[in-house]
């Protein structure tokens, strides 16, 4: 079925995009620059995020000081949950970083936020080329500016874990598949793939499964199975040769599978499935339970500012499900999400790797005139796209307030805050394109600005004049400001791996009895304990008879992950560095 091409924007943006769209290098070159300065900002500003980033970057760096790239292990504790790849990237990056010559490579996080900046620059991209499976050039562009400018993906390429990597090995995957899906269902218009193209898929998805085990097959297994209900038909997978593919999955997979199996045991297994996976579905790991419909409550911010478009493209969406493209693209999306619904443990990124197939539906339904125009929805929406930078605009100054305690109003972030008022002026600019002038997509284009103008606000400004969330780094230069050289680190009260990660691996972790014993014991060099001030009392009693440590300094601030108090106050802690030379 043919539809008429609607005109995505006027005829002075559509220039714009036209003449990058001249050609794919053009775009493809276009997009990586603009992907580069979204997500460059605060790679290095940021300190390691706690919990999960830490724990990442630390196993990497015991990767690197102990020469084992087999086994995971944060400190002494074995590291299963995640198979070994995002590990062997990020100590490629360290290695490169020490190779250049940078002055603590093995502690500086950005290195290991290298293949996360990487992983999301090449998530744009391969929705570009995805989205040329399904759209004009314009529309393909547009697609992939969406997941530039979105909220979670920006978050994700500034964390050294696994989930921007595997977004971009998902769409990846998602790419081959559509060309081959849609080349089968519409022979002689779709041209069909290359058999290079499923060699290609195969490869993908045996990386996706040493970046994070069965996310990326499980996604496409639910879109086959709904396409075959759909099509009672499943003979054109053939082409993509499953069983010369799965082989190549093992060829990728198996080697690092058969080493840890024979180093760790069976208890691999039991951690990755067991604890892991299972945990997940069985309960809320780790605190992180949420109920269902979670996913599509966060989503208006995660999705910002393609979110309201979204809604735009619903009533789309349904009426044309029955169209080959449509319904590959819900097949893609749909089955997962709603899976994720109903997993009891829910955390944000877990739908990134739906994002681009989003993204897409919403250009495909721009470019097929079948965006709502109904008044109430366009309100609706225009009402979603000012909303997140006005609560920016009001909320980031009021948390510097709430967690920079005692500190005067000219330490506001002040360069932040005229960016967070761009941010606001062009988020209604493009509510009031949406609404008066119904003009969703020109909307949009003007929401990626105010995205932009957030950027700016939030990580070379913002985030890092939050001292009072700096502790662990704020420990480490207190630490380094004694003057001790390879000292033994303790700490008690606080725990965060962060602390691990910017400290030494043999970090210890005692309470305040033992820890006045290790820091009385004999030994030559340095000690340093970091005891928060609800232990200091039992710390102090126990050092009764034994020559005192020094106390060189304080940090004040919050720990984010623990922040609230048993009566759900704001919980400020307050750690003593204490050196014994």
């Amino acid at each position: 079925m043919r539809y008429a091409k609607a005109t995505l924007l006027n005829q002075d943006w559509r220039g714009v995009f036209l003449a990058l769209t001249r050609s794919h290098l053009r775009a493809i070159l276009a997009l990586a620059l603009i992907s580069f300065c979204l997500f460059a900002p605060g790679q290095i500003s940021l300190q390691p995020m706690d919990r999960d980033e830490p724990r990442f970057a630390q196993a990497t760096k015991q990767m690197l000081e102990t020469g084992d790239f087999v086994d995971i292990r944060f400190q002494d504790e074995a590291r299963h949950k995640k198979p070994v790849g995002i590990y062997w990237l990020q100590a490629a990056a360290v290695s490169a970083g020490e190779a250049l010559g940078i002055d603590g490579a093995r502690t500086t996080i950005a290195l290991y936020r290298l293949p996360s900046l990487i992983g999301a620059i090449a998530m744009v991209l391969l929705t570009y080329w995805a989205a040329l499976a399904f759209l004009s050039r314009e529309g393909a562009l547009l697609a992939a500016l969406i997941m530039a400018g979105s909220v979670l993906l920006g978050v994700e390429a500034r964390l050294a874990k696994t989930d921007a990597v595997l977004g971009a090995l998902s769409v990846a995957a998602f790419g081959f598949l559509a060309r081959a899906y849609l080349a089968a269902r519409a022979p002689g218009i779709a041209p069909a793939p290359a058999s290079a193209h499923h060699t290609a898929f195969w490869l993908v998805i045996g990386a996706a499964v040493l970046i994070k085990g069965p996310i990326t097959p499980l996604i496409v297994g639910l879109a086959l199975a709904v396409l075959a209900v759909r099509d009672r038909d499943l003979g054109w997978f053939r082409a993509m040769r499953p069983w010369r593919g799965l082989a190549l999955v093992a060829l990728v997979v198996l080697p690092w599978l058969v080493l840890i199996l024979y180093k760790a045991g069976w208890s691999f297994i039991a951690d990755s499935v067991g604890r892991d996976m299972l945990a997940k579905v069985g309960g809320a790991q780790e605190k992180h339970g949420a109920p269902p419909g979670t996913y599509l409550g966060v989503f208006w911010l995660t999705f910002w500012p393609a979110a309201p478009l979204a809604l735009l493209a619903a009533p789309f969406a349904f009426r044309e499900r029955r169209d080959d493209g449509v319904a590959l693209l819900l097949a893609w999306i749909v089955p997962f999400w709603l899976i994720l619904e109903a997993v009891p443990t829910k955390l944000p990124h877990y739908v990134l790797p739906l994002y681009p197939a989003l993204a897409i539906l919403i250009m495909l339904a721009a470019e097929r005139a079948g965006l709502m125009r109904s008044c109430w929805a366009l309100a609706l929406a225009a009402g979603l796209m000012a909303l997140v930078p006005l609560v920016f605009l009001v909320g980031a100054p009021a948390l510097f307030l709430i967690l920079e305690e005692g500190q005067p109003l000219f330490r506001l972030p002040f360069l932040a805050l005229p960016f967070l008022v761009i941010a606001a002026c062009l988020g209604l600019l493009a509510a009031l394109t949406i609404l008066r002038e119904a003009r969703p997509v020109r909307g949009l284009v003007l929401g990626l600005c105010a995205s932009a103008a957030l950027v700016v606000a939030a990580y070379p400004f913002g985030l890092p004049a939050l001292k009072a969330l700096n502790l662990s780094p704020r420990l480490a230069e207190a630490a380094r400001a004694t003057g001790c050289v390879d000292p033994e680190f303790l700490t008690v009260g606080y725990r965060e791996p962060s602390l691990v990660f910017l400290t030494a691996t043999g970090l210890r972790m005692p309470n305040a009895a033992e820890a006045a014993a290790l820091m009385d014991r004999d030994g030559d060099g340095c000690r340093i304990a970091f005891i928060e001030q609800a232990h200091e009392e039992a710390f102090r009693a126990a050092l009764q008879g034994r020559a005192a440590p020094a106390l060189v300094t304080r940090v004040r601030g919050v720990n984010i992950n623990a922040a609230l108090d048993k009566s759900r106050r704001l919980r400020v802690l307050d750690i003593g560095v204490y050196v014994r030379r």
